[in-house]
């Protein structure tokens, strides 16, 4: 049965999909979670490891996807693993792509509350996040896709200037010694790494809408590249500019990079607050892919319209992006979430792709 949303992509919209989907909320945190496990300059390097893992899972998950053409996860698991199973693990997923949503909207709230619109009411902030998203997300996946080619310029070249702006306050001596504690420190900082940008599974809907699927693996090396390279920018200007004891010490270390120069001969003199405003859009692309992924699943499983599914899902997503009460609970919530998605999409996606092929094999 092929998929019930009729809409088709090419690889290279795949691959804007699959970057903006990885990029969002986590590069403004990520170089003080990663020096806070492994305390160490050196953790560029668990970032570059941390991204070559995400692409080995992101393959095992194409290569599954490619057995199915025209579905998705929601639709060919019951086919391996039997209908309550399959039934069981893709609720699993929307749970897991709702709570990214979540965990999304939240963070714009708090952001914006704290740099932009201070005393503006949180639930203010995220309502209007949310039913812009809903507006766009009717529309389908080629919606989504137009906004993301649409921002793709606008919001990366903002973040590669402010990051070359940033050189003035750069010091190469924040990132020596090289290995000066060995390798250990390194591992260590893998695993918060690779919480923060996983990217394959949102390859478990995606193919599913490619007009050529067969350049999915295309797809996740791009998408895969694409991401390594903006969160090892962050991290590095991040601790060259504060050193690993100065990144520990700030909640959103990234932004405060941006607060740290100034530029007097350009127009803007101060860049966090354009950068703020552009990275909101870089933020609502996720939601946006998210939300859309766990509409998706409802209505694929449930058999129910899909914007029936979108409305019915939006009041959960602003819920659940309430639950956690301060900034430090919804960095834990984050963690827990990455956690699950190792497990959901980090050993299981291998086990179904051997079912899936001794199954065929054997019909």
């Amino acid at each position: 049965m092929s998929t019930e949303v009729k809409d088709r992509i090419t690889a290279v919209q795949a691959t804007i999909i699959l970057a903006n989907y990885t990029i969002a909320a986590g590069i403004l945190t990520l170089p003080r979670t990663i020096v806070e496990a492994s305390e160490t300059p050196d953790v560029w390097i668990s970032v570059f490891l941390g991204g070559v893992i995400t692409f080995l899972t992101g393959l095992i998950i194409v290569k599954l996807t490619q057995r199915f053409p025209g579905q998705t996860i929601f639709q060919f698991s019951g086919k391996i693993i039997g209908k309550p199973l399959g039934v069981m693990l893709s609720i699993l997923v929307i749970v897991y792509f709702l709570c990214i949503a979540s965990f999304e909207a939240r963070s714009v709230q708090e952001v914006t509350s704290f740099f932009l619109l201070e005393g503006t009411p949180p639930w203010a902030i995220v309502a209007v996040f949310i039913w812009i998203a809903f507006y766009l997300c009717r529309g389908g996946l080629n919606a989504i896709t137009s906004m993301c080619r649409l921002i793709v310029p606008i919001t990366w070249t903002v973040f590669v200037g402010v990051c070359l702006l940033s050189i003035e306050v750069f010091d190469i001596d924040n990132l020596r010694p090289f290995l000066g504690d060995g390798l250990g420190p390194v591992w260590k900082g893998i695993r918060p790494t690779i919480l923060t940008f996983t990217a394959g599974e949102a390859m478990l809907f995606v193919v599913a809408f490619m007009d050529k699927p067969q350049k999915a693996v295309k797809v996740i090396i791009a998408g895969s590249c694409i991401s390594t390279f903006f969160y090892l920018l962050a991290v590095v200007m991040t601790i060259g500019a504060f050193s690993i004891e100065g990144v520990v010490t700030r909640t959103w270390p990234f932004l405060d990079l941006v607060r740290s120069f100034e530029v007097n001969y350009l127009i803007f003199e101060r860049f966090e607050s354009l950068l703020l405003v552009i990275w909101i859009m870089q933020i609502f692309c996720t939601f946006c892919i998210t939300i859309y992924a766990a509409a998706l699943g409802v209505s694929q499983i449930f058999h129910k319209r899909f914007n029936s599914c979108l409305l019915a899902i939006l009041p959960v997503a602003y819920l659940v992006s309430r639950m956690p009460p301060n900034v430090n609970a919804l960095f834990a919530l984050g963690t827990v979430v990455g956690n699950w998605m190792i497990v959901l999409f980090g050993l299981i996606p291998l086990p179904l792709l051997i079912i899936a092929h001794f199954r065929r094999a054997a019909s």
